[in-house]
Parts: structure tokens; C-alpha cells; sequence
């Protein structure tokens, strides 16, 4: 199971606290993120693997593992009210999801319902 992770500036501090919740349901699991969040999933103890950062090609490579059916979900923590000079990388990489029907949550309380459902199957 592999599972992308990403967060906006503004987002990192609850997904931090969101996958320090959710550690021992996600140690197992493999992890990729984009460069900067990357480097905060590393702070909470979890192992990832890290891209480029978002605005440099990340989203796109995130898009581009879901495009080849290689990610089960994606953890997208976005900051709605935020300027976000990439803002079409984010919406390839939310149309992408769409299209290969992969998971994406864009807050916590979704990433949660996500991460304890895959954790429930995962577990049968």
C-alpha cells in the first residue's frame, strides 16, 4: 500500500499532528510526499519517500503515480483560502484522482474516514 502526502505551507502543522495520530496505522504503509512535506512526515519518526517539492514538479509526479494506478490514496491537506502560484498543478493532480478513481481527502476529517477505512481492510 502506498499512500502520497501534501501539504500547502498553512496545512503543515495538522498534517503533522494528523500523522502523528495516525503513526501506528501508517508505519507500515509506504509513504511518498512532496519535498518540503516530505521533510515533516520525516520529523514525526514516519519513513518517506520524497519528490520535488510542489511547486517544482511534485504535484505532477504525485499525478503521475496515480495516473499508473500506484497509489491507494492521497493525503492533500490544501489551504482553501491561500494564493498558491501552482494552484494548476493542484487541479491536474485533484482531475487525475478523479479520473483513475484514486482517494484523495483535502482535510483532515476526510484523510481520517480514508486512513481508518484502508486500515479496516487492510487488517480482514
Amino acid at each position: 500500500m502506498k499512500i502520497a502526502i501534501i501539504a500547502h505551507d498553512g496545512k503543515k502543522p495538522e498534517m503533522v499532528s494528523f500523522l502523528n495520530k495516525n503513526k501506528d496505522k501508517l508505519k507500515e504503509i509506504s509513504l511518498v510526499a512532496t519535498g518540503t512535506t516530505g521533510k515533516y512526515v520525516e520529523n514525526t519518526g514516519l519513513s518517506v519517500e520524497k519528490l520535488l517539492s510542489g511547486p517544482i514538479g511534485g504535484d505532477a509526479q504525485i499525478a503521475a503515480l496515480s495516473a499508473e494506478k500506484k497509489l491507494e490514496m492521497v493525503l492533500f491537506f490544501r489551504d482553501p483560502l491561500g494564493k498558491h502560484p501552482h494552484e494548476p498543478d493542484v487541479q491536474m493532480l485533484m482531475r487525475i484522482c478523479d479520473v483513475h478513481n484514486i482517494p484523495i481527502a483535502t482535510n483532515p476529517a476526510t484523510a481520517q474516514l480514508l486512513i481508518d477505512a484502508f486500515w479496516r481492510k487492510q487488517m480482514k
